[in-house]
């Protein structure tokens, strides 16, 4: 099916929808039917070749949804299957929504983006005087010095309120890697940093303060950091193993690595969040994020490839079409992916629940469909 004939075909509705939003609510909806056929196609595919237990996808242009499906089981004991509503544990794609919340701040007067973080947060001490220096900015970007989590406690998790702010306390003894701001290592341990800054500065649970902020504005509502928050019905239970899945026999949550992974949410409402993201912190009435603010979010700050750049709190790339954005995730039975294509209204989202889920052909498949323009 997918041959030079029918990816012409796709290409020439793609091409209809060009013009925006409004000129691709216009395009033939057997056209669209054919688009979204062969998205299902791939990932069904995908699902049989590489034997994965449960997927859920999300594909955006032109500021509709065109695919949100899920696939396989949920559960394997119960025979539940995954529905776009299943909710799967994102892990770092969580980040996205850490930037935000901050950039709201900085909007608010609240932070600064320059200022070290210990003007802001009086608990947080490390063995290290360089500390002082470390800014919000260089902990978004990853290029704070900050060491990375080692050990996320996921066979012992704490659910209470305190878990976060017991957590940065901890952290009394340990040192950077490197003098603030000298080159990029990937910190998730920045991350619970920052949650714990939004907490403080809110004076409200970070968990809360997204859904006040952030997921409730977008009609997120199922999407949540706090594991007692979601509707069991609808979780999915993590994969391990690299040859083959397994169920694990742990889940991967912990309270106070909220900031940096435990954001669980499904196709459905990633897809909200990829309209609000392709269109700048805006969706319908609601507004997350003022443009300029999500400007600098998507402006360079340090590149980490020869091809890829850093944020804050977003991976950056161009294309022959225009920049765009993305972050992946994983964690312990779970793996996820999303990408967000401004120019084109939309974006990707892929969400698995197996750690060693392989997403990268899944995604360039999906990609080479959806956005050929942007490859």
């Amino acid at each position: 099916m997918r041959n030079a004939a029918h990816r012409a075909a796709i290409a020439l509705l793609l091409a209809l929808g060009a013009g925006g939003p409004a000129t691709a609510q216009e395009a033939p909806e057997e056209g669209l039917d054919e688009l979204r056929a062969e998205l299902d196609e791939i990932v069904r595919d995908h699902l049989d070749t590489y034997r994965v237990p449960g997927l859920a996808v999300g594909v955006v242009r032109e500021g509709r949804v065109v695919l949100a499906e899920g696939y396989g089981l949920a559960d394997p004991e119960t025979g539940r299957a995954v529905s776009a509503r299943s909710l799967f544990h994102v892990a770092s794609v969580s980040k996205t929504f850490v930037a935000t919340a901050v950039l709201q701040m900085v909007e608010r007067e609240e932070v600064e983006l320059d200022t070290p973080v210990t003007e802001y947060l009086s608990d947080f001490r490390l063995d290290d005087e360089r500390v002082a220096k470390v800014t919000v900015r260089q902990m978004l970007s990853h290029t704070s010095g900050m060491p990375d989590v080692e050990d996320y406690g996921w066979e012992e998790p704490e659910y209470d309120e305190g878990a976060l702010g017991r957590y940065v306390r901890g952290l009394a003894d340990r040192r950077l890697l490197f003098e603030p701001g000298e080159r990029w290592s990937y910190s998730n341990m920045a991350y619970e940093v920052l949650g714990h800054l939004v907490a403080e500065v809110s004076g409200k649970p970070f968990e809360t303060y997204v859904r006040e902020r952030i997921l409730d504005p977008l009609e997120m509502h199922r999407s949540t950091f706090l594991l007692k928050e979601t509707d069991p019905e609808l979780r999915t239970t993590p994969h391990v193993g690299r040859s083959a899945p397994e169920v694990s026999e742990v889940y991967p949550y912990h309270r106070a690595h909220a900031p940096s992974s435990t954001l669980h949410s499904s196709a459905e409402e990633m897809c909200r969040w990829i309209l609000a993201c392709a269109q700048r912190g805006k969706l319908g009435e609601a507004r997350v994020l003022e443009e300029a603010s999500w400007e600098q979010m998507w402006t360079p700050q340090v590149e980490v490839a020869p091809d890829r750049a850093m944020g804050l709190g977003w991976f950056l790339a161009d294309s022959p079409s225009g920049a765009w954005a993305f972050h992946g995730g994983r964690d312990m039975g779970f793996r996820s992916h999303l990408t967000i294509l401004p120019e084109q209204g939309g974006g990707l989202v892929i969400l698995g629940n197996w750690s060693d889920l392989p997403n990268r052909p899944l995604r360039e498949e999906l990609m080479e469909v959806a956005f050929p323009e942007a490859r």
